[in-house]
């Protein structure tokens, strides 16, 4: 949700993603619009000497009324137990699917592409967001995300082209250098 920033840890852990963007040819830094994504973005367009582009394509799932729940507090709810099942048909009352969030956030990647066709982007996003993304690029089905591991402060790679996709890598730590 809105207005929950990063912890000290998460500071750190930006700080080192940072870092490891040095040296690379990025041509843009894009954001969601939540307060965790900007922290986490602003020092990598620090680190590059641009500034954060904010993109609401790669917002967080609308969580509608599960949002500021505890998991905890969602225990029991057929309608909890049939998400954590099924992503690719169930939606958060009053929110979104999983699906839905996936086709936005690809949408916008695909703008970033015609926008920047030749440039390497650093994008900012959230964890299922990202998983829906990379699901779809691999052609995984999306109950199946779960097999997709997504630790805070780690990238993904990928290449786009106007007639195919490369998944480089997934979940590099932020010491991980790629040619």
């Amino acid at each position: 949700m809105d207005g929950v920033g990063l912890s000290e840890d998460g500071r750190a852990q930006a700080a080192a993603l940072a870092a490891s963007f040095a040296g690379r040819p990025i041509a843009a830094v894009i954001s969601s619009p939540l307060q965790r994504a900007q922290e986490t973005a602003i020092p990598i367009a620090a680190q590059l000497g641009l500034p954060v582009t904010i993109n609401a394509g790669f917002d967080e799932i609308d969580f509608g009324e599960w949002t500021g729940r505890a998991f905890s507090a969602l225990e029991g709810d057929p309608a909890w137990d049939a998400w954590n099942r099924f992503r690719s048909v169930a939606a958060c009352p009053g929110g979104e699917s999983m699906l839905a969030a996936g086709v936005r956030a690809l949408g916008a990647m695909g703008a970033l592409r015609a926008a920047y066709p030749d440039g390497e982007l650093v994008v900012v996003s959230h964890q299922d967001v990202l998983k829906a993304l990379l699901a779809h690029l691999l052609g995984i089905p999306l109950d199946l995300f779960g097999r997709i591991a997504l630790d805070p402060a780690h990238r993904s790679v990928v290449a786009l082209w106007d007639s195919d996709v490369r998944v480089e890598g997934i979940n590099l730590p932020a010491g991980k250098r790629l040619p």
